[in-house]
């Protein structure tokens, strides 16, 4: 094996370590994994720049998909290429399928347990001190103009008192028109460049090919991945939305398996609901707790639930991939630039908002959770300790307080 080779196995083992980390600790849902992602990978390990993060992040929420695992996704291409992008799903995805999984067997036994839940609730004040950093970090790259800041302030709140589901889409459409139409055109700095993507419109005609494809199909380990699938391609907006959708499905006599009493009761169904917001990693594994659940007697559990994984991951990840090489092209206009300087104060917007609801709402539940948090965030900003050891001493606190 030559040096070149070697030193690649060596940035995708790397990728790989440095997601599964994440994965056993990424508690808060998908803001508070790109909090994660920016403070390991462009804030402490340097391996993609502020610019290129964001516009990761933007891309993130236009294509339909699981947002963090489709930036991890990119994150891994970026380090390691094709491998690299597959180390970074599998790795971040694992812990929580692995949970997941054991959950729809042995969940029950688990509820209840103080110790458990003391140690979840504090991991949850991580990620509201973590999406504050990476709020902060971005605000002062995005935000050093007045219409920049006022822009990001304007998508927060809008997000924060809409009702729609849809308002992260429409705040960063709004965004793009603005950018685009501004004159004379918001382009302080260049955009910079993203990695190029070999084989995008393959990637992007297999993800239409099977999306067709899987109309044709039900019933079955095939209709399980057809329908998973579909959920996939046509969520927008990340966990929070899909986890009603993949309900339905579980709940759907015959949709799966033969026979119908194979299908998910529903209160089992609301314990992988629970649990798909409680576990650390992609909310999307939800898929993996259904797929282990209506598994047919004399079935493989595992086998179940990686197609249900795989399939509602799959869309997301190929169309990441194709549409960064249409994104990469546009680069060069001065107006789409535009577009992008304020397409990115726009996803400042949507973290603000997201660190209130939902990480903030479900995370401060009283003065206690308040000072530790505040805590927290002083001591990331002015000593910026690792993120081992900001999970270690969160740990810590939770079984100390469960005590």
């Amino acid at each position: 094996m030559t040096d070149k080779n070697l030193s690649y196995f060596k940035r995708v083992a790397e990728v790989f370590v440095s997601f599964l980390l994440l994965g056993f600790t990424s508690f808060g849902g998908p803001a508070a994994h790109l909090g994660y992602f920016n403070q390991t990978f462009v804030q402490r390990k340097k391996w993609a720049s502020e610019a290129q993060y964001t516009q990761w992040v933007a891309l993130s929420q236009i294509v339909p998909g699981p947002g963090s695992s489709q930036v991890g996704f990119a994150l891994g291409y970026h380090r390691a290429g094709l491998f690299g992008a597959i180390a970074a799903f599998v790795a971040f995805t694992l812990p929580s399928f692995v949970i997941m999984v054991l959950l729809a067997q042995f969940g029950n036994h688990w509820q209840g347990n103080v110790f458990f839940d003391g140690v979840v609730h504090a991991l949850k004040l991580l990620a509201v001190v973590i999406v504050a950093d990476a709020c902060v970090s971005m605000w002062r790259s995005f935000c050093q103009s007045k219409t920049m800041a006022c822009l990001a302030v304007f998508s927060a709140a809008f997000i924060v008192l809409s009702p729609s589901g849809f308002a992260n889409l429409m705040v960063l459409f709004v965004a793009i028109c603005f950018g685009f139409l501004a004159r004379p055109p918001l382009v302080p700095t260049a955009s910079e460049a993203l990695p190029k993507v070999r084989f995008a419109w393959c990637f992007f005609l297999i993800a239409m090919a099977i999306f067709f494809a899987s109309f044709l199909v039900s019933g079955g380990l095939s209709g399980l991945f057809a329908d998973f699938y579909r959920a996939g391609a046509l969520v927008f907006g990340g966990g929070h939305v899909v986890l009603p959708m993949l309900s339905t499905f579980a709940l759907t006599p015959d949709s799966f398996v033969e026979p119908a009493s194979a299908v998910i009761d529903e209160s089992n169904l609301l314990l992988g609901y629970a649990a798909a917001q409680a576990v650390p990693g992609p909310m999307f594994t939800m898929a993996s707790f259904l797929g282990a659940a209506v598994t047919p007697d004399g079935g493989n559990i595992l086998l179940w639930a990686g197609v249900a994984t795989l399939a509602v991951f799959l869309s997301g990840l190929l169309l990441m991939l194709s549409a960064q090489a249409v994104w990469q092209r546009l680069t060069h206009y001065d107006r789409f630039r535009s577009a992008v300087a304020s397409l990115n104060a726009a996803v400042v917007g949507i973290l603000l908002a997201a660190l209130y609801y939902p990480i903030g709402i479900s995370s401060l539940l009283d003065w206690m959770d308040i000072a530790i948090a505040v805590l927290g965030f002083a001591w990331l900003t002015y000593k910026r300790p690792s993120i081992f050891v900001l999970i270690l001493v969160f740990v810590a606190i939770g079984l100390a307080r469960s005590l």
